[in-house]
């Protein structure tokens, strides 16, 4: 029994699978930024692309079933050819469609108008945005992002991106720098406001503030820093049972570029399938409900604090 486990049977509480409401695509783990929090280990030499027939499949599936949300994810989304066309049926299929970007890389897409559709699409962005210093966003994602990623907020203001009455949804994502909790999520969003308005006058719908996941390439990290036991001993001693009911993986599923089906993304980044073994999105007429959620110690992260639901 792993440690997550553990808390969970000292709580009597179970993890289960409920409706799924939200389909998250992860089109592959190529990246233009190899960052240090980076639970699936994207980066410029990764080939991990979802091709055009997975693609079908993943559209097939999302007609076959009634989705609130499609979330799509990577690696970098925008990298990952034919990703205009997931992204144009996928706003056909569902009230909502978001795209999350490391920003850097819808830049270098613009020339694909990538922007554009989303825009005219209204397709929510959800930005990583680590701090409103430079240093600290620059240690976690790479020399030489900053300019850039500001710049890419700037014309998504501009587009009408984050500005309210649009329409146009522009969230930011914020992770912790190192071995450590994130800070308490309205005290950050109140604090990055106010910063990006006086300093660059840059405004965003809302933001997210969430654990670092302790997979991929942070947990090297974690490891050869000496951080790993510290850590999770941090993130067990900061469960929180009233997370569980509201944890994503109750209600999301998520299909990886290769078409394999998980509970999440962090177990596609763990290895560990939906419903116990490995199955093609092909193979499964609809998202079941009362089956139990694969986990792992990584689990602890999700649940942590004010948790990652």
């Amino acid at each position: 029994m792993n440690s997550f486990l553990r808390n969970l049977a000292v709580h009597r509480l179970q993890l289960t699978r409920e409706r799924a409401t939200t389909l998250q695509v992860n089109v592959g783990r190529l990246c233009n930024l190899a960052c240090r929090h980076c639970h699936v280990d994207a980066g410029p030499a990764r080939n991990e692309v979802m091709d055009r027939q997975t693609m079908e499949a993943v559209i097939d599936f999302a007609r076959r079933n009634s989705f609130a949300v499609i979330d799509i994810t990577g690696g970098a989304p925008e990298l990952v050819p034919g990703i205009a066309y997931l992204l144009d049926q996928a706003a056909a299929l569902a009230p909502t469609v978001m795209m999350r970007s490391n920003l850097l890389a819808l830049a270098e897409r613009s020339a694909d108008n990538i922007p554009e559709l989303c825009r005219r699409r209204k397709i929510t962005i959800v930005a990583s945005f680590p701090s409103t210093n430079r240093g600290q966003t620059e240690a976690q994602r790479g020399s030489g992002v900053w300019e850039k990623s500001i710049a890419m907020r700037k014309k998504l203001n501009e587009a009408g991106y984050g500005v309210p009455g649009t329409g146009l949804n522009l969230f930011l994502v914020s992770n912790p720098a190192g071995a450590f909790l994130p800070v308490d999520q309205c005290a950050a969003e109140k604090k990055f406001r106010a910063d990006l308005a006086r300093k660059w006058g840059i405004r965003f719908t809302g933001l997210f503030t969430f654990a670092n996941m302790p997979l991929g390439r942070f947990k090297i990290w974690l490891e050869q820093s000496g951080n790993y036991a510290p850590y999770m001993e941090k993130l067990a001693a900061s469960f929180n049972p009233a997370t569980v009911a509201g944890l994503m993986c109750r209600s999301l599923i998520n299909v990886s570029w290769d078409g394999c089906l998980y509970d999440c993304d962090f177990n596609m980044a763990a290895g560990l399938p939906y419903s116990g073994s490995p199955v093609h999105i092909s193979e499964v007429p609809e998202a079941g409900e009362g089956i139990p959620v694969a986990t792992g110690d990584h689990c602890l992260a999700c649940t942590a604090g004010a948790g990652f639901t």
